[in-house]
């Protein structure tokens, strides 16, 4: 049991980045960093800490499901190692399968024909090994579309000052130093950090 417990933890942060929100959530929150050209701001401490509480209010009803099912017939021995791998991938699973949609089908069949796998007929059909980074390539996906949508109205800030700037022959001035109070003077009227976190969390609704 000690070394099932030191196997789990020494493995978690791989499961915690390959099968939940996290990939997702910690690079659209990077991607804000960077739209707002503030590179350090805020701490790398404070996003992880953000994104990783997010990713538990994100799947807690499939966490909340492996313990149920899973993690506590296991605890009381009522099943085997074996067993309990098997229990817990299933809602683990599931959510992967909501995620991938159909718009990731194109990922799963990349890695079947990678792994030189056939006779899946549908979602239930496809080994993990292939699920697990079929899901991860349809979130880095999404995450970068994400970010390109924020990238958008800066870059258009941006734009704006830097023309400005060379129409008054300020050429030596960096853009950047006069469009980054625009940028978070935009960003906190929309109350940017309410909005990019709810729809984050509604994504996976």
């Amino acid at each position: 049991m000690i070394l099932f417990m030191v196997t789990i933890l020494s493995l978690a942060p791989a499961i915690v980045m390959s099968v939940t929100s996290f990939t997702k959530i910690v690079i659209v929150l990077d991607f804000v960093r960077r739209a707002l050209s503030i590179q350090n701001l805020p701490p790398n401490q404070v996003m992880m800490g953000l994104a990783l509480f997010m990713t538990f209010f994100i799947m807690a009803p499939t966490l909340g499901e492996i313990n149920q099912k899973a993690l506590t017939p296991y605890m009381d021995g009522k099943i085997n190692t074996n067993v309990f791998f098997e229990k817990s991938m299933v809602p683990l699973r599931e959510f992967m399968m909501r995620q991938i949609g159909r718009s990731g089908t194109k990922d799963v069949a990349l890695f079947l024909k990678l792994g030189k796998v056939k006779d899946v007929k549908s979602f239930d059909d496809v080994p993990s090994y292939v699920l697990i980074p079929a899901f991860m390539l349809s979130e880095l996906k999404k995450a970068f579309i994400i970010g390109i949508y924020l990238f958008i109205p800066f870059i258009v800030i941006d734009l704006v000052v830097a023309s400005a700037l060379l129409s008054m022959g300020l050429m030596m001035l960096p853009p950047v130093m006069i469009s980054l109070p625009f940028k978070l003077i935009l960003f906190v009227l929309i109350d940017g950090w309410n909005l990019l976190v709810y729809e984050l969390v509604r994504s996976y609704k």
